[in-house]
């Protein structure tokens, strides 16, 4: 409605004033997306600080349990600490999964706004990197880190299931873990 509007008053201008709106409205759009390409550049900062965040949560809990399988406490204590770390790390692995789905979706339509936004621009310079790339289709010359990404939170909670199976079973056998 506002671009229709000024449309509108652009065609009562004299010439040599639409030029100059047309240049300035261009500078204000490539002001935008400079702004906008640091934005979503900010975004794969925060994403890559989240993984960092969940891998060292994560492996400070096998650590945890390392630590206290050491010091010989009762046998049910050892199996419940099994069993609440297993589900712990499980929750965590399912939280940080959303995570990066969370932050795919959201680079997603970051980059769809930037291509609309090159579509007005001289070169397209990430559509043109986008097809060079296959567009994640073709992996042999890309594969989306997503697609990797997202498989290390399957990987941990894999570990943790196993801590769960085994403090389950320890549990309910009421037998101590061999150290």
């Amino acid at each position: 409605m506002f671009v229709d509007a000024k449309v509108d008053v652009c065609r009562t201008m004299p010439e040599q004033d639409k030029s100059e709106t047309a240049r300035a409205d261009m500078s204000l759009l490539l002001e935008q997306y400079k702004l906008y390409v640091q934005m979503a550049d900010r975004n794969s900062d925060r994403r890559v600080d989240a993984n960092k965040f969940f891998i060292s949560l994560l492996t400070g809990l096998i650590a945890v349990l390392s630590v206290v399988t050491q010091l010989h406490g009762s046998a049910l204590a050892l199996n419940a600490m099994f069993l609440a770390i297993g589900v712990f790390g499980m929750l965590l692995c399912y939280v940080w999964y959303i995570t990066i789905r969370s932050y795919k979706q959201l680079n997603s339509g970051k980059f769809h706004l930037i291509g609309e936004v090159e579509s007005r621009l001289p070169f397209r310079f990430y559509d043109e990197e986008w097809n060079k790339l296959g567009r994640g289709k073709d992996k042999t010359k890309y594969i989306p880190i997503t697609h990797v990404e997202q498989y290390v939170p399957i990987l941990f909670a894999a570990i943790y299931a196993t801590l769960f199976i085994v403090g389950s079973f320890l549990l309910v056998s009421n037998t101590a873990l061999p150290l």
